[in-house]
């Protein structure tokens, strides 16, 4: 795409699993941030007039409501055809819930950590096509320190975090006594793969942003025994919108809904809309900041308990920047809002790589 005689390209990520992936995460994420802010201190910023890296691929990592379809953010705009995307990437998620709603008891401290290999391709010039194949990985975690750190000297300990403060790992779900989810640590599968589309209904214009409808189904191939996957498959539909506005921002906006099929632990499930709103301001014709305000309606309702049944709202600041003409380096962390308590993932704190590969 080409604006003011500039033409960019958007490239994002690789993702590591084991147990290498805790200093190799924290270190690159130390990395990316001491960089991008050296930049911006040192380094002027260039003339921008042209499109950007687009919103991050968040979805709801709540570590329930995740095991149902949620599309990753993404912008209007496809890739050019014959244009082949590669992503990886690591979202560490920390959950810490300690509800007992009866019939529902929620003992959950534990992270999660989600790697991500995403395959985009450009099929036409309207038409995208893509394919996301995570794998899970369930233990201890590492930022318990830091999040409780944090906590204490901003707004107070989360009551859950500081009940569970003698316990490194807990995964139990019970109703009416008996136990219908839980897991030990070091627990590692394949999560539901999901294929994706997106179709380009309006380019951008002067006045007119760009559009574009997505679609994606969720097939389950994750384990369900060790809930990794929902065991059915899930059905999405949605728009990504798009527009350039005072030289230098870009608003960026998706609504998804999505029908999930079949039952979790004995729970049925409820369609679910999603909304992203992000807000990036182009730094350079290398860099960039992003914000979000992200919203998830939960897919389970009557179960008696906040933490299921309760919506997901997060806000999201990070970072993308280029490291060659086709490789893109982002970060990103979530943070639970508690417009509505009880229900989203404490923390997330995710980076990525994406090698953009054009015929």
């Amino acid at each position: 795409m080409v604006r003011d005689g500039v033409k960019l390209t958007v490239p994002g990520y690789l993702g590591v699993g084991g147990d290498t992936v805790k200093a190799r995460l924290r270190s690159g994420v130390y990395r990316v941030v001491l960089a991008t802010l050296l930049l911006s201190l040192f380094i002027p910023p260039a003339l921008v007039g042209a499109e950007g890296f687009g919103p991050f691929p968040v979805r709801n990592f709540q570590a329930f409501q995740q095991l149902v379809l949620s599309l990753p953010g993404d912008r209007a705009a496809v890739v050019k055809p014959g244009t082949v995307d590669v992503r990886l990437e690591l979202a560490e998620t920390a959950s810490v819930y300690n509800d007992n709603t009866p019939p529902i008891n929620v003992a959950v401290k534990f992270e999660t950590l989600r790697s991500g290999l995403f395959l985009r391709y450009g099929a036409t010039d309207k038409l995208e096509l893509g394919l996301e194949i995570p794998v899970l990985y369930r233990y201890q975690g590492f930022m318990n320190g830091a999040i409780t750190a944090i906590e204490r000297a901003t707004t107070g300990e989360n009551p859950a975090r500081a009940a569970l403060t003698n316990s490194n790992f807990l995964f139990n779900v019970t109703r009416n006594g008996q136990t219908i989810m839980n897991g030990g640590p070091g627990a590692m599968g394949l999560g539901d793969t999901t294929l994706m589309s997106k179709y380009q209904l309006l380019t951008e214009g002067a006045v007119m942003p760009a559009v574009s409808l997505r679609g994606a189904v969720k097939l389950p191939t994750g384990d369900q025994s060790a809930f990794f996957g929902s065991g059915s498959p899930d059905f999405g539909l949605g728009l990504a919108v798009e527009k350039l506005v005072a030289g230098r921002l870009i608003l960026y906006g998706n609504l998804t809904g999505v029908a999930p099929t079949g039952t979790i632990a004995g729970f049925g499930l409820r369609p679910t809309m999603s909304g992203i709103f992000a807000v990036e301001y182009l730094w350079s014709e290398n860099l960039s900041i992003t914000t979000h305000f992200d919203y998830y309606s939960s897919p389970f309702s009557g179960t008696g308990s906040p933490v299921f049944d309760q919506s997901v709202t997060e806000s999201v600041l990070g970072f993308s920047y280029r490291l060659t003409p086709h490789l893109l380096w982002q970060t990103y962390a979530v943070e639970n809002l508690d417009f509505i308590t009880g229900s989203a993932a404490d923390f997330t704190l995710s980076t990525l790589l994406t090698y953009r590969i054009e015929s």
